[in-house]
Protein backbone atom coordinates (compact mmCIF):
# COMPACT_ATOMS: atom_id res chain seq x y z
CA UNK A 1 0.00 0.00 0.00
CA UNK A 2 1.62 3.59 -1.11
CA UNK A 3 1.76 5.94 1.87
CA UNK A 4 1.88 9.46 1.33
CA UNK A 5 5.56 11.01 2.20
CA UNK A 6 5.52 14.42 3.67
CA UNK A 7 8.45 16.32 5.94
CA UNK A 8 6.39 17.09 8.50
CA UNK A 9 5.67 15.40 11.60
CA UNK A 10 2.78 12.13 11.31
CA UNK A 11 -0.18 13.43 13.30
CA UNK A 12 -1.33 9.63 13.80
CA UNK A 13 2.19 9.05 15.46
CA UNK A 14 2.39 11.91 17.76
CA UNK A 15 -0.55 12.23 20.59
CA UNK A 16 -2.87 15.57 20.43
CA UNK A 17 -1.38 16.00 23.92
CA UNK A 18 1.83 16.78 22.50
CA UNK A 19 1.01 18.17 19.58
CA UNK A 20 -0.22 21.09 21.92
CA UNK A 21 2.21 21.62 24.09
CA UNK A 22 4.48 22.13 20.87
CA UNK A 23 2.21 24.81 19.61
CA UNK A 24 2.79 26.43 22.54
CA UNK A 25 6.67 26.09 23.13
CA UNK A 26 7.13 27.75 18.72
CA UNK A 27 4.33 30.23 20.19
CA UNK A 28 6.91 31.19 23.00
CA UNK A 29 10.17 30.11 20.80
CA UNK A 30 10.95 33.05 18.28
CA UNK A 31 13.46 34.99 16.80
CA UNK A 32 14.42 36.70 20.53
CA UNK A 33 14.73 33.71 22.13
CA UNK A 34 16.58 31.85 19.58
CA UNK A 35 19.06 34.81 19.74
CA UNK A 36 19.44 34.51 22.86
CA UNK A 37 18.77 38.24 23.18
CA UNK A 38 15.04 37.96 25.37
CA UNK A 39 17.74 35.34 27.50
CA UNK A 40 20.09 38.19 28.59
CA UNK A 41 16.89 41.10 28.45
CA UNK A 42 14.86 39.26 31.00
CA UNK A 43 16.99 36.82 32.65
CA UNK A 44 21.06 36.75 32.93
CA UNK A 45 21.45 40.94 33.14
CA UNK A 46 19.55 40.52 36.41
CA UNK A 47 22.22 38.08 38.17
CA UNK A 48 22.19 34.71 39.59
CA UNK A 49 18.22 34.31 39.71
CA UNK A 50 18.45 33.83 36.41
CA UNK A 51 19.35 29.91 37.22
CA UNK A 52 16.13 29.72 38.73
CA UNK A 53 13.22 31.64 38.13
CA UNK A 54 12.64 30.03 34.58
CA UNK A 55 11.16 27.01 36.74
CA UNK A 56 8.69 30.38 38.31
CA UNK A 57 8.21 31.78 34.51
CA UNK A 58 7.59 28.41 33.12
CA UNK A 59 5.38 26.98 35.84
CA UNK A 60 3.11 30.25 35.64
CA UNK A 61 3.15 29.81 32.15
CA UNK A 62 2.00 26.63 31.99
CA UNK A 63 -0.57 26.61 34.63
CA UNK A 64 -2.48 29.90 32.95
CA UNK A 65 -2.03 28.07 29.70
CA UNK A 66 -3.74 24.76 31.42
CA UNK A 67 -6.65 26.95 32.45
CA UNK A 68 -7.51 29.18 29.79
CA UNK A 69 -7.49 25.40 27.40
CA UNK A 70 -9.30 23.71 30.33
CA UNK A 71 -12.22 26.44 30.34
CA UNK A 72 -11.92 26.90 26.36
CA UNK A 73 -12.33 22.85 25.94
CA UNK A 74 -15.17 22.89 28.76
CA UNK A 75 -17.36 25.72 27.53
CA UNK A 76 -16.31 25.18 23.77
CA UNK A 77 -15.29 28.51 22.52
CA UNK A 78 -12.65 27.68 19.98
CA UNK A 79 -11.33 31.10 19.56
CA UNK A 80 -10.87 34.49 21.77
CA UNK A 81 -13.71 36.47 21.32
CA UNK A 82 -15.98 33.38 22.33
CA UNK A 83 -14.05 32.57 25.10
CA UNK A 84 -13.88 36.20 26.18
CA UNK A 85 -17.55 37.01 25.40
CA UNK A 86 -18.06 33.72 27.81
CA UNK A 87 -15.41 34.37 30.79
CA UNK A 88 -15.74 37.98 31.33
CA UNK A 89 -19.85 37.45 31.66
CA UNK A 90 -21.09 40.88 32.62
CA UNK A 91 -18.25 42.88 31.97
CA UNK A 92 -18.01 41.18 28.37
CA UNK A 93 -19.36 44.94 26.65
CA UNK A 94 -15.76 46.17 28.07
CA UNK A 95 -13.33 43.64 28.59
CA UNK A 96 -13.96 41.80 25.37
CA UNK A 97 -13.42 45.02 23.34
CA UNK A 98 -10.02 45.38 25.56
CA UNK A 99 -8.48 42.18 24.71
CA UNK A 100 -9.38 42.61 21.16
CA UNK A 101 -7.14 45.30 21.69
CA UNK A 102 -4.37 43.13 23.07
CA UNK A 103 -4.40 40.71 20.33
CA UNK A 104 -3.82 43.20 17.88
CA UNK A 105 -1.44 44.58 19.82
CA UNK A 106 0.59 41.49 19.70
CA UNK A 107 -0.25 40.79 16.29
CA UNK A 108 1.23 44.14 15.41
CA UNK A 109 4.56 43.98 17.77
CA UNK A 110 5.62 40.29 18.04
CA UNK A 111 4.09 38.81 14.59
CA UNK A 112 5.81 42.07 13.14
CA UNK A 113 8.85 41.52 14.92
CA UNK A 114 9.19 37.78 13.71
CA UNK A 115 8.80 39.00 10.14
CA UNK A 116 11.66 42.06 10.90
CA UNK A 117 14.01 38.99 12.62
CA UNK A 118 13.06 36.43 9.76
CA UNK A 119 14.27 39.25 7.10
CA UNK A 120 17.11 40.55 8.79
CA UNK A 121 18.35 37.06 8.94
CA UNK A 122 17.48 35.72 5.86
CA UNK A 123 19.22 38.69 4.16
CA UNK A 124 22.24 38.04 5.76
CA UNK A 125 22.80 34.43 4.75
CA UNK A 126 21.73 35.54 1.18
CA UNK A 127 21.93 39.31 0.67
CA UNK A 128 19.02 39.60 -0.94
CA UNK A 129 16.85 43.34 -0.56
CA UNK A 130 15.16 43.57 2.87
CA UNK A 131 12.24 43.73 1.39
CA UNK A 132 12.11 40.53 -0.56
CA UNK A 133 13.35 38.50 2.40
CA UNK A 134 10.13 39.48 4.24
CA UNK A 135 7.74 38.81 1.47
CA UNK A 136 9.60 35.47 1.53
CA UNK A 137 8.84 35.05 5.69
CA UNK A 138 5.18 36.44 5.01
CA UNK A 139 4.66 33.50 2.27
CA UNK A 140 5.56 30.63 4.07
CA UNK A 141 3.22 31.92 7.00
CA UNK A 142 0.39 32.49 5.06
CA UNK A 143 1.07 29.10 3.70
CA UNK A 144 1.29 27.65 6.92
CA UNK A 145 -1.81 29.16 8.43
CA UNK A 146 -3.86 29.22 5.35
CA UNK A 147 -5.05 25.95 5.60
CA UNK A 148 -6.32 26.25 9.04
CA UNK A 149 -5.58 24.39 13.20
CA UNK A 150 -4.63 21.35 11.95
CA UNK A 151 -2.12 22.03 9.97
CA UNK A 152 -0.85 24.72 12.32
CA UNK A 153 -0.35 22.21 14.65
CA UNK A 154 1.57 20.04 12.89
CA UNK A 155 3.71 22.64 11.65
CA UNK A 156 4.32 23.32 15.09
CA UNK A 157 5.24 19.72 15.66
CA UNK A 158 7.70 19.95 13.50
CA UNK A 159 9.34 22.89 13.93
CA UNK A 160 9.60 22.09 17.24
CA UNK A 161 11.45 19.37 17.07
CA UNK A 162 13.55 20.77 14.11
CA UNK A 163 14.07 23.84 17.31
CA UNK A 164 15.15 21.44 20.09
CA UNK A 165 17.86 19.67 17.59
CA UNK A 166 19.38 22.71 17.05
CA UNK A 167 19.62 23.75 20.24
CA UNK A 168 20.46 20.81 21.78
CA UNK A 169 23.20 20.44 18.70
CA UNK A 170 24.49 24.69 19.26
CA UNK A 171 24.34 24.40 23.09
CA UNK A 172 25.31 21.15 24.53
CA UNK A 173 29.00 21.02 22.70
CA UNK A 174 29.48 24.97 23.73
CA UNK A 175 28.56 23.76 27.39
CA UNK A 176 30.93 21.57 27.56
CA UNK A 177 33.67 23.33 25.60
CA UNK A 178 32.95 26.50 27.74
CA UNK A 179 32.22 24.66 31.25
CA UNK A 180 35.19 26.44 33.00
CA UNK A 181 33.93 30.19 32.12
CA UNK A 182 30.69 29.31 32.55
CA UNK A 183 31.46 27.66 36.14
CA UNK A 184 33.11 31.03 36.33
CA UNK A 185 30.38 33.26 35.17
CA UNK A 186 28.53 31.62 37.97
CA UNK A 187 30.36 32.30 40.74
CA UNK A 188 31.14 35.72 39.37
CA UNK A 189 27.17 36.50 39.49
CA UNK A 190 26.90 34.71 42.77
CA UNK A 191 29.81 37.44 44.04
CA UNK A 192 27.18 40.26 42.71
CA UNK A 193 29.52 40.98 40.09
CA UNK A 194 27.10 41.95 36.99
CA UNK A 195 27.04 40.77 33.25
CA UNK A 196 28.87 43.13 30.63
CA UNK A 197 25.50 44.26 28.93
CA UNK A 198 23.65 44.52 32.42
CA UNK A 199 22.47 47.75 34.05
CA UNK A 200 20.95 46.38 37.00
CA UNK A 201 21.97 45.68 40.41
CA UNK A 202 21.93 42.42 40.96
CA UNK A 203 18.85 42.46 43.42
CA UNK A 204 16.33 39.79 43.67
CA UNK A 205 13.07 41.93 43.44
CA UNK A 206 14.45 42.91 40.35
CA UNK A 207 15.16 40.03 38.76
CA UNK A 208 11.68 38.48 39.82
CA UNK A 209 9.81 41.39 38.28
CA UNK A 210 11.38 40.93 34.90
CA UNK A 211 10.69 37.11 35.06
CA UNK A 212 7.10 38.03 35.98
CA UNK A 213 7.40 40.83 33.12
CA UNK A 214 8.46 38.18 30.36
CA UNK A 215 5.53 35.62 31.48
CA UNK A 216 2.78 38.75 31.56
CA UNK A 217 4.70 39.11 27.62
CA UNK A 218 3.98 35.52 26.58
CA UNK A 219 0.88 35.58 28.61
CA UNK A 220 -0.92 37.32 25.97
CA UNK A 221 -0.25 34.30 23.11
CA UNK A 222 -2.81 31.72 25.30
CA UNK A 223 -5.45 32.84 23.19
CA UNK A 224 -3.37 31.01 20.23
CA UNK A 225 -4.18 27.78 21.71
CA UNK A 226 -8.00 27.77 22.15
CA UNK A 227 -8.70 26.87 18.70
CA UNK A 228 -6.52 23.55 19.65
CA UNK A 229 -9.25 22.13 22.26
CA UNK A 230 -11.42 21.36 19.48
CA UNK A 231 -10.04 17.91 18.78
CA UNK A 232 -9.55 17.24 22.29
CA UNK A 233 -11.66 14.43 23.96
CA UNK A 234 -10.69 13.94 27.75
CA UNK A 235 -9.57 17.30 29.98
CA UNK A 236 -6.36 14.36 30.96
CA UNK A 237 -4.89 15.38 27.20
CA UNK A 238 -4.92 19.22 28.59
CA UNK A 239 -3.58 18.14 31.68
CA UNK A 240 -0.39 16.20 29.76
CA UNK A 241 -0.15 19.20 26.90
CA UNK A 242 0.68 21.81 30.68
CA UNK A 243 3.53 19.02 31.98
CA UNK A 244 4.24 18.64 28.39
CA UNK A 245 4.66 22.83 27.98
CA UNK A 246 6.41 23.14 31.53
CA UNK A 247 8.84 19.95 30.63
CA UNK A 248 9.65 21.61 27.06
CA UNK A 249 9.73 25.26 27.38
CA UNK A 250 12.02 25.21 31.14
CA UNK A 251 14.55 22.36 29.21
CA UNK A 252 14.71 24.35 26.90
CA UNK A 253 15.07 27.79 28.36
CA UNK A 254 17.55 26.42 31.54
CA UNK A 255 19.88 24.78 28.70
CA UNK A 256 20.42 28.43 26.90
CA UNK A 257 20.99 30.28 30.25
CA UNK A 258 23.74 27.62 31.50
CA UNK A 259 25.28 28.01 27.68
CA UNK A 260 24.70 31.47 27.14
CA UNK A 261 26.50 32.45 30.46
CA UNK A 262 29.56 31.05 29.15
CA UNK A 263 29.90 34.78 27.54
CA UNK A 264 28.24 37.05 29.98
CA UNK A 265 31.46 38.40 30.62
CA UNK A 266 32.82 38.80 27.02
CA UNK A 267 33.63 42.48 25.93
CA UNK A 268 31.92 41.84 22.54
CA UNK A 269 28.81 40.91 23.60
CA UNK A 270 28.30 44.60 24.33
CA UNK A 271 27.92 45.06 20.71
CA UNK A 272 26.50 42.20 19.32
CA UNK A 273 22.97 42.05 18.53
CA UNK A 274 23.22 37.97 18.45
CA UNK A 275 24.51 36.51 21.82
CA UNK A 276 24.35 33.32 20.42
CA UNK A 277 26.38 34.07 17.74
CA UNK A 278 28.70 35.80 20.31
CA UNK A 279 28.92 32.14 22.10
CA UNK A 280 30.02 29.88 19.38
CA UNK A 281 32.68 32.20 17.90
CA UNK A 282 34.15 31.76 21.66
CA UNK A 283 33.45 28.34 21.88
CA UNK A 284 33.77 25.49 19.49
CA UNK A 285 32.08 24.84 15.98
CA UNK A 286 31.63 28.18 14.46
CA UNK A 287 31.86 27.28 11.05
CA UNK A 288 28.95 24.63 11.39
CA UNK A 289 26.99 26.50 14.22
CA UNK A 290 26.54 29.70 12.86
CA UNK A 291 24.47 28.30 10.15
CA UNK A 292 22.46 26.23 12.68
CA UNK A 293 21.50 29.09 14.49
CA UNK A 294 20.63 31.47 11.54
CA UNK A 295 18.52 28.69 10.61
CA UNK A 296 16.66 28.27 14.41
CA UNK A 297 16.33 32.51 14.24
CA UNK A 298 14.43 31.79 10.98
CA UNK A 299 12.33 28.98 12.01
CA UNK A 300 11.29 30.16 16.02
CA UNK A 301 10.37 33.88 13.82
CA UNK A 302 8.30 31.62 11.78
CA UNK A 303 6.44 29.82 13.75
CA UNK A 304 5.91 32.54 16.65
CA UNK A 305 3.67 34.49 13.23
CA UNK A 306 2.07 31.36 12.19
CA UNK A 307 0.45 30.82 15.73
CA UNK A 308 -0.85 34.09 16.32
CA UNK A 309 -2.48 35.19 12.66
CA UNK A 310 -3.64 31.71 12.88
CA UNK A 311 -5.72 32.51 16.09
CA UNK A 312 -7.23 35.93 14.84
CA UNK A 313 -7.74 34.09 11.56
CA UNK A 314 -9.70 31.36 13.51
CA UNK A 315 -11.69 34.18 15.45
CA UNK A 316 -12.55 36.00 12.71
CA UNK A 317 -13.57 33.00 10.36
CA UNK A 318 -15.53 31.76 13.36
CA UNK A 319 -17.08 34.87 13.70
CA UNK A 320 -18.45 35.18 9.93
CA UNK A 321 -19.64 31.15 9.88
CA UNK A 322 -21.24 31.45 12.86
CA UNK A 323 -25.03 32.08 11.28
CA UNK A 324 -23.99 28.95 9.24
CA UNK A 325 -26.68 26.24 10.23
CA UNK A 326 -24.60 23.55 9.85
CA UNK A 327 -21.16 21.93 8.84
CA UNK A 328 -21.75 21.48 5.10
CA UNK A 329 -22.91 25.46 5.06
CA UNK A 330 -19.67 26.45 6.98
CA UNK A 331 -17.20 24.31 5.24
CA UNK A 332 -18.61 26.34 1.43
CA UNK A 333 -16.44 28.64 0.95
CA UNK A 334 -14.03 27.62 4.32
CA UNK A 335 -10.73 27.88 2.79
CA UNK A 336 -11.50 31.27 0.51
CA UNK A 337 -12.88 33.17 4.01
CA UNK A 338 -9.61 31.55 5.64
CA UNK A 339 -7.71 33.22 2.57
CA UNK A 340 -8.52 35.80 2.99
CA UNK A 341 -8.10 37.00 6.63
CA UNK A 342 -4.94 35.58 6.55
CA UNK A 343 -3.40 37.72 3.97
CA UNK A 344 -5.04 40.83 5.79
CA UNK A 345 -3.45 39.81 8.90
CA UNK A 346 -0.34 38.16 7.46
CA UNK A 347 0.16 41.83 5.16
CA UNK A 348 -0.35 44.32 8.17
CA UNK A 349 2.44 42.20 10.14
CA UNK A 350 4.37 42.21 6.88
CA UNK A 351 3.52 46.03 6.15
CA UNK A 352 4.83 47.09 9.87
CA UNK A 353 8.34 45.30 9.42
CA UNK A 354 8.38 46.58 6.11
CA UNK A 355 8.26 49.92 6.61
CA UNK A 356 10.16 50.43 9.67
CA UNK A 357 8.04 50.64 12.47
CA UNK A 358 10.70 48.78 14.94
CA UNK A 359 10.64 51.84 17.56
CA UNK A 360 6.72 51.49 17.83
CA UNK A 361 7.01 47.43 17.84
CA UNK A 362 9.84 47.85 20.97
CA UNK A 363 6.91 50.09 22.66
CA UNK A 364 4.25 47.40 21.99
CA UNK A 365 6.02 44.82 23.73
CA UNK A 366 5.86 46.93 26.97
CA UNK A 367 2.06 47.82 26.51
CA UNK A 368 1.49 44.07 25.73
CA UNK A 369 2.99 42.93 29.07
CA UNK A 370 0.28 45.02 30.72
CA UNK A 371 -2.11 44.36 28.67
CA UNK A 372 -2.29 40.98 29.26
CA UNK A 373 -2.15 41.90 33.51
CA UNK A 374 -5.46 43.84 32.63
CA UNK A 375 -7.21 41.39 30.76
CA UNK A 376 -6.04 38.07 31.35
CA UNK A 377 -3.89 37.62 34.42
CA UNK A 378 -6.32 39.51 36.65
CA UNK A 379 -9.76 37.95 35.51
CA UNK A 380 -8.58 34.47 35.12
CA UNK A 381 -7.08 34.61 38.98
CA UNK A 382 -10.43 36.66 40.23
CA UNK A 383 -12.39 33.99 37.99
CA UNK A 384 -10.93 31.05 39.53
CA UNK A 385 -10.94 32.31 43.17
CA UNK A 386 -15.26 32.77 42.49
CA UNK A 387 -16.05 29.87 40.78
CA UNK A 388 -13.35 27.91 42.87
CA UNK A 389 -12.30 26.03 39.76
CA UNK A 390 -15.68 24.90 39.08
CA UNK A 391 -16.18 26.08 35.75
CA UNK A 392 -12.95 24.29 33.93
Amino acid sequence: MNEKKTLLVDKSRMPLAMGIAFVAFTTQFGGGFASGAQIYQYFINYGIWCLILPALTQGLYALFFWYGMRYAYKHKTYDYRSFSNSLYGRTRPVMSNLYEVCYLIMIGTASAAAFATGGSTIQTLSGLPYWLCTLIVGTFIFVIALYGTSMVRKCASTLSVLILIGLVLVLVPNIIAQWPAIADAIGRLAGGEMPTISKANGSFGSALWMAVLYFFFQLASVSVMYQHMEPVTDVKQINRAAIGMFVCNFAAMELSIIGLLAVAYVADLATASVPMLVLVQNGVGAGVLTPIISILIILGSISTAVNMISGIVTRCVNAVERGRKNDAERMKGHLARNAVFTLIFTFIAFAIAQFGLMAVVKQGYAYLGYAALITLFIPFVLHAIITRGREI
